[in-house]
């Protein structure tokens, strides 16, 4: 495992930030770390990289123990934190030099990382400007930087897409994952659809504890609710075909139905929504009684659990 987390748990005074919490992150993985405005993200990923000690609990990265090695630790890790930590009054080149010469690189090795992060990066076009006259994008750019001067095998991001415009947010994206083909990230944020876009592994945390941990699709299938089919079908030109009274029974005596609902008519056209219990697929049987009826399907969709759902679930109290 690249990172291990076990009963981690952090106190301010005498309120719980993060309540005994346990984790893992595979080696090569992209985490999506979710929650809420002062769930606990920040929080544990401040421990991870060992920028405070934790109230109690077991981190480890890369097998080094925050508490015993930590400066092993510091070595593993790339942290991109929310504030991104930029020199204004430097230009790029020399923040990039100065934050490579902090890790201890020099000679053929520092000229080389300094060239492949300003590839990899996309930062090329302003490396001799000043970090204070960049746009947001440019800054999260080299602040991405910074955190992989060193080669580590942990990049830890903390919103790193915060405040950007769409077109940068695009660009970020695309950056992580291309960064995750070759390190474990883990991505700590509240934007939901960047999670969808980059993430392979997702923990949810609210009020300090996991309230979830798994795949994007387990996630989905663990706190899916009734489903959810829309179709749209055809009955045969000139028949007499009455919607409410000749299809709507059709489709409420099929297993697992719950409720159809009538979307209106154009013509010969009809309109439906059928919901039905939770773990129900009965789209085949939809398609067996269309074709025993002649009616033609023109449409039929079901509609999957999103992770807005997911964490609106875990996370609202009801």
């Amino acid at each position: 495992m690249a990172i291990t987390v076990r009963n981690l748990t952090k106190y301010y005074d005498t309120a719980k930030a993060v309540n005994d919490i346990s984790f893992d992150v595979k080696t090569g993985e992209i985490l999506g770390f979710l929650g809420p405005n002062g769930a606990g993200k920040t929080t544990t990923m401040k421990i991870i990289t060992c920028y405070m000690p934790p109230t109690s609990g077991k981190v480890e990265v890369e097998g080094f123990d925050i508490a015993e090695h930590s400066f092993e630790v510091r070595k593993k890790i790339g942290y991109l934190p929310e504030m991104n930590p930029l020199y204004l009054d430097m230009n790029v080149m020399e923040y990039l030099n100065y934050s490579a010469r902090l890790h201890g690189l020099k000679d053929s090795l520092l000229k080389s990382r300094l060239k492949e992060m300003i590839d990899v990066c996309g930062i090329a076009p302003v490396r001799h400007k000043d970090i204070g006259e960049l746009s947001k994008g440019f800054r999260q750019r080299v602040g991405l930087a910074q955190a992989m001067i060193h080669d580590p095998e942990v990049l830890i991001l903390d919103e790193p897409t915060s405040g950007l415009d769409p077109n940068q947010i695009v660009e970020i994206r695309n950056l992580i994952r291309q960064l995750g083909r070759a390190k474990t990230v883990v991505l700590s944020t509240h934007i939901l659809s960047e999670v969808q876009a980059t993430c392979d592994h997702v923990i949810i945390i609210n009020d300090g504890a996991i309230a979830a941990d798994g795949t994007l699709e387990q996630l989905q299938q663990d706190f899916r609710g009734s489903e959810k089919i829309t179709l749209e079908l055809k009955t045969p030109s000139g028949s007499s075909v009455n919607a409410m009274t000749d299809i709507y029974p059709k489709f409420k005596e099929i297993s697992h139905v719950e409720s159809v609902e009538y979307g209106g008519q154009e013509g010969d056209t009809h309109k439906f929504s059928i919901h039905t219990i939770k773990g129900s697929d009965i789209r085949e049987e939809i398609f067996r009684r269309a074709v025993a009826e002649k009616w033609i399907l023109l449409e039929m969709s079901r509609k999957a659990t999103s992770l807005e759902e997911v964490f609106r679930k875990l996370t609202t109290a009801e």
